[in-house]
């Protein structure tokens, strides 16, 4: 998708002049308002056979299997009023080139809790069940069978109150501009007064929305990028959105499930204080800390350890080195075996 800055999504006879298009080095889908996915992979994943997409569909599941490892909160963390919430978002791809895109863009949205995916004019009219659009949904599979398909882009918008085409630039008698967080932000906000849908509408890979589909949506919106960099393949910019929506509707916290080890309460202060007089003594025994001039040494390290808070585990760890220092570990026993 072309976020910002210099365009390539309009190729109409009375923008033919403004924008840059794309060219013919490029391989088709490369470059545009909505880029495609690694499309030589995708030609090289053609040429292999459908083996080598399952191989690759296997090797995406088992990355998938540690997504929570990469801090990703999955979208069933969201309450039934919130599901419901999110069941009126849908992503719309206007005329996508590549099955792959596609699927893609259903792993995209479902990775942040949203389900509705729409398609208009396709060029694989049976994309859901394309393997390479099966390959990159992942476990976004379910969203790409549900995706529903359309002839037209008012048939995709029918029942939308609020509808942004994502766009790199405002057109002469387009909509006018948002930049996506506040797009995301006025989603929200109608989503939550009541009832009424949103859509996200993304234009084909290398043509991008024409000033036609922009009319008719309520507003153009933009992904803030480096105008020198500014092109994002369509699964990426329907990634960016989604999140973006995510955020707004429901903030940024992470599920609590993805960090179950709870922090151990810290020390009490008995034990801190008997800690700060056996690091003394060690600090002594070594000849670190000078008894006649301490200056600030141990008060700079209460600051340093009042920082770290430790817990009962962690004084130990500190009075067992403290221990080390004093005595060798013979002598340490044998004053252990004495007491006893």
């Amino acid at each position: 998708m072309r976020a910002a800055g210099k365009v390539e999504d309009n190729v109409n006879a009375d923008r033919a002049g403004r924008g840059r298009v794309a060219d013919d080095r490029d391989v088709e889908g490369s470059v545009g308002d909505d880029c495609v996915v690694d499309r030589s992979a995708a030609e090289r994943s053609a040429v292999s056979g459908s083996a080598s997409v399952d191989r690759r569909a296997a090797d995406r599941s088992a990355t998938d299997r540690s997504v929570a490892g990469c801090g990703v909160a999955d979208g069933s963390i969201v309450d039934d009023r919130g599901a419901e919430v999110f069941a009126r978002v849908r992503f719309v791809l206007v005329a996508p080139a590549h099955a792959g895109n596609i699927g893609a863009a259903a792993r995209a949205i479902r990775t942040m809790g949203f389900r509705r995916l729409e398609v208009v004019s396709p060029r694989e009219a049976a994309f859901a069940a394309h393997p390479e659009a099966l390959a990159f949904a992942t476990h976004g599979a379910d969203v790409l069978r549900a995706a529903a398909r359309h002839e037209s882009l008012p048939q995709a918008l029918a029942g939308v109150r609020l509808s942004f085409a994502m766009t790199g630039y405002a057109r002469e008698f387009g909509p006018p501009l948002l930049d996506l967080r506040q797009a995301a932000e006025r989603a929200a906000a109608l989503l939550r007064a009541g009832p009424g849908e949103v859509a996200f509408v993304f234009g084909p890979e290398r043509s991008g929305l024409s000033n036609e589909e922009v009319e008719r949506c309520s507003a153009c919106c933009a992904i803030a990028a480096d105008p020198a960099a500014a092109s994002l393949n369509l699964a990426q910019a329907v990634q960016v959105a989604a999140y973006e929506c995510r955020l707004a509707l429901v903030g940024g916290a992470i599920d609590a499930r993805l960090a179950p080890f709870a922090e151990a309460p810290p020390a009490s202060h008995e034990r801190v204080e008997a800690m700060f007089a056996h690091l003394e003594q060690a600090l002594m025994a070594i000849g670190y800390l000078d008894p006649a001039q301490p200056k600030r040494l141990m008060s700079r390290l209460r600051r340093l350890l009042a920082r770290a808070q430790p817990s009962d585990a962690e004084v130990d760890i500190l009075r067992g080195i403290a221990a080390a220092i004093v005595a060798r570990r013979s002598e340490r026993a044998g004053r252990k075996q004495s007491r006893r």
